[in-house]
């Protein structure tokens, strides 16, 4: 690379890294395919957790367009207006991330080289996976699509792993564009063994890939010799790395990314992801593989805690050091990296986190029709604190909670779902070991009646789709939007019940969510626990004797 090229792509890491520093460690996708699940399903997991993203359920109806039709492509990071594209004569219901084919979509911006962005160009990834999902009907037409509109139209965003799957595949894909002078992009997709699951986190995670294997592994016919072309890689074809050549591994891309990787997979398979703890800490280079075989069938409430993680019983854990505070907090402010007396320290990033729009589970299922077989499991604000509620892929239209425009990211609403779970979770991050308790009490009794009554959701809507498929479909729409209401007004109460239950650093005493009186009506006196021996300790050591109790007079 001449010295020209080396100025340039020293100026352009100096730009992209301060535009991504608040979304290059931002999402998580967990893979899961239908011979590593309980029922056979296929899931597809996803956190968008950005600090500006508003949660609230996208929905496009299916509809038919003229030939001649122009679509506007609007980033969906920031609304800017990047161009327009040919629509397509029929588009396919969307609700979320999720399409009437069961069809789902996922991603995790990884950044990699920063020469390699085409500011020109038109397609960036939001655009990319919702025009997608409007016009696949298979995991495999999805890669087909995405990779063909940004050959035609460019690719405007930095490089990005896609989760893409349907009821009966499951595939990651890494991609990265060529820079503003060569439209398109270079990717490499893979599709995991059945029996595996995958993961990726904000780091490109395909390394070598087979070459003669199309079943199996499909990827753009210069992923290699553009590598050659820029400088990246100059060995065998054979032993060519995706990752090494468009996103090369630095402490920050292993502690904050693969550590998440590390975390999901060891929720499935403790013994195989002990091996790895030390690269989870960036302290070696023995790298996690792409995906791994968990030692036991997963099921959607194993998804759901694995998005929930944050590095408990590991030597990651964030709860146990002085930042924690005296209620065990396992979260930390921004900024993610900080300093001090010149010298560079950081937080740890685990897979749930505070900034989270939205996120959720989708679950594919191929022994149902489309309609019924779809459930995207969805939930708003930090996924340790939300509730993920059933929303069928046969639904036509969303609740008001959740609908687009209830509200945004500067307008509170009392009637949305974002602000109502925000209200309950920034509440308790004050005082976080104990109303956690309080919360993960109803988010358990929410979600354990959604996963009961699924089956005979599942029969009903079967039964009516035999005989009229538009009934079951208004069945779907009925039911996902009378239990996303429902949640919302429970967790509305459970917001009222934290703050009477801890006013003023008190705990007044409860049975069953009914507050304790004397038997002359008045409030029961409120405890006060205090802080943990441990804290205490801390405080100690903090001060010393400053708050040590002396005797009084004081000895002359």
């Amino acid at each position: 690379m001449n010295r020209k090229k080396q100025l340039l792509t020293f100026v352009a890491t100096v730009i992209l890294t301060l535009v991504l520093t608040n979304k290059t460690s931002a999402c998580t996708n967990i893979l899961v395919t239908k011979g590593a699940s309980k029922t056979g399903s296929t899931m597809l997991s996803y956190a968008a957790d950005s600090h500006v993203l508003y949660g609230e359920l996208y929905h496009w109806p299916a509809k038919q367009y003229p030939e001649g039709t122009m679509l506007k492509v609007y980033e969906w990071d920031t609304g800017k207006y990047l161009g327009e594209i040919e629509q397509v004569p029929r588009t396919y219901s969307v609700i979320g991330n999720m399409n009437e084919y069961q069809v789902s979509i996922g991603e995790t911006t990884y950044g990699g080289r920063p020469e390699l962005r085409d500011t020109n160009a038109i397609m960036d990834y939001g655009s990319l996976i919702y025009i997608t999902l409007q016009r696949a009907k298979t995991a495999r037409e999805a890669i087909e699509i995405m990779t063909s509109l940004v050959e035609r139209y460019g690719y405007y965003s930095s490089g990005e792993s896609f989760s893409i799957a349907d009821p009966n595949e499951v595939w990651v894909m890494d991609l990265i564009g060529k820079g503003p002078e060569n439209k398109g992009a270079v990717w490499v997709a893979v599709k995991i063994p059945d029996g595996y699951i995958s993961a990726h986190a904000n780091q490109a995670r395909i390394t070598t890939f087979p070459l003669n294997d199309k079943e199996n592994c499909i990827y753009s016919k210069d992923v290699i010799s553009f590598a050659r072309e820029m400088g990246y890689f100059n060995g065998k074809n054979k032993d060519f790395s995706f990752a090494d050549a468009y996103a090369p591994l630095d402490f920050g891309a292993v502690r904050f990314c693969e550590a998440r990787v590390w975390a999901a997979f060891r929720h499935a398979n403790k013994a195989e992801m002990d091996k790895y703890v030390d690269y989870a800490k960036g302290e070696s280079t023995n790298r996690i593989p792409l995906y791994i075989k968990p030692d036991h069938k997963l099921g959607r409430e194993d998804i759901m805690a694995m998005m929930r993680d944050h590095f408990e019983g590991t030597p990651l854990d964030m709860s146990v050091d002085a930042g924690a505070g005296p209620y065990k907090l396992p979260y930390r402010w921004r900024p993610l990296i900080w300093e001090v007396n010149g010298e560079k320290y950081f937080n740890e990033r685990a897979i749930a986190t505070q900034q989270t729009g939205f996120s959720f589970i989708a679950e594919m299922r191929n022994w149902l029709p489309n309609p019924i077989g779809g459930i995207l499991w969805f939930g708003v604000d930090d996924a340790n604190s939300t509730v993920y509620m059933p929303m069928y892929c046969g639904m036509t239209k969303v609740p008001h909670c959740l609908a687009v425009g209830n509200g945004d990211m500067l307008t509170y609403s009392p009637t949305s779902a974002f602000w109502v779970f925000n209200t309950v979770s920034n509440r308790a991050y004050s005082r976080y070991s104990d109303m956690i308790v309080d919360i993960k009490k109803v988010q358990k009794e929410l979600e354990t009646k959604f996963f009961d009554i699924t089956p005979a959701v599942d029969v009903a809507a079967k039964t009516l789709y035999d005989t009229d498929p538009a009934k079951a479909r208004e069945y779907l729409t009925e039911y996902s939007i009378s239990q996303a209401e429902m949640t919302v007004n429970r967790w509305r109460e459970l917001g009222n019940f934290l703050l009477v239950k801890y006013l003023d650093g008190n705990v007044h005493p409860e049975k069953n969510g009914v507050f304790k009186r004397n038997k002359w009506g008045y409030p029961a006196h409120p405890e006060h626990p205090g802080y943990s021996e441990e804290f205490y300790k801390k405080i100690i050591d903090d001060t010393g004797d400053k708050l040590k109790v002396k005797e009084y007079p004081p000895k002359k």
